[in-house]
């Protein structure tokens, strides 16, 4: 296992961790029923942070951040000299802590995306690790919550007896949501972006050599450019700018704004 500590990229802790770390820290969270946040960061995930002092807070204030782009990676090496053998990948990582709770009998949650989405999502998954537990799933209502929805969810997720809860939102808002209901559960809440897409089989995943290369950017590009050109024309150029300003500056200090009452955003 590989745990190199937590080191700045453009302000954002990453935990320079391997798979085995990381699936190690989320199964103990689970069954020593405590709360654990956990996100996977490409470059996206981490710009977020940068254009935004509330979210590089609430980011920075997650247990586990891992490196989910090859970029994010390639920037520990160049900024901290830290030589991980693969990036931790959301999709990935989501396979591997359904098999390590599935071997331990842990239960699991879907929260997130759409109800044909979890469907199809549970089945995949419980085809491929038999002995995994789905305690729930609850689809994405693709807005902000009131508060007495937010009570209803989490009394929904509690009294499932689940032991980790997956939650696939898309970025930012998963990462506020794993910040906003941290404390609500005792248990690890895990944004994973588009890995139940990507396993429930209604969204394609970019060729081998191309995630190994970090164009895996160019790939969703291709296929959603409506979607998805300013975020890697715009901030993929931005983010290399500011890794060499950072690799230039090392002393650079990035706002951090606490979020206040005002400020929270419960998505759902």
């Amino acid at each position: 296992m590989i745990d190199q500590g937590r080191h700045s990229v453009l302000g954002v802790g990453i935990h320079a961790v391997d798979y085995e770390m990381a699936v190690h820290q989320i199964l103990a969270a689970a069954e020593n029923r405590v709360p654990f946040s956990v996100s996977a960061l490409a470059v996206h995930g981490v710009m977020t942070g940068v254009r935004d002092p509330r979210h590089l807070y609430r980011l920075n204030r997650l247990d586990l951040v891992v490196p989910d782009g090859q970029p994010v990676r390639w920037a520990l090496r160049w900024l901290h000299g830290i030589r991980l053998p693969d990036r931790v990948y959301g999709p990935t990582l989501t396979l591997k802590v359904c098999e390590a709770a599935a071997t331990r009998g842990v239960s699991i949650y879907l929260y997130g995306s759409r109800r044909e989405v979890l469907e199809k999502l549970s089945e995949n998954l419980k085809s491929r690790f038999p002995g995994l537990l789905i305690a729930g799933m609850e689809p994405s209502k693709f807005r902000r919550l009131s508060p007495e929805e937010v009570l209803k969810t989490t009394e929904r997720i509690q009294e499932s007896g689940a032991g980790i809860v997956f939650v696939g939102l898309g970025c930012p808002r998963q990462e506020v949501w794993a910040f906003e209901f941290r404390e609500k559960f005792n248990m690890p809440i895990l944004a994973v972006g588009a890995a139940f897409d990507f396993h429930a089989g209604s969204l394609s995943q970019a060729p081998s050599w191309m995630q190994r290369a970090g164009l895996e950017w160019l790939y969703r590009l291709t296929r959603e450019p409506k979607r998805l050109w300013r975020r890697y024309l715009v901030l993929n150029p931005w983010y290399l700018c500011l890794i060499l300003r950072q690799k230039c500056f090392p002393q650079t200090r990035w706002q951090e704004t606490e979020p206040g009452e005002e400020d929270a955003m419960w998505y759902g």
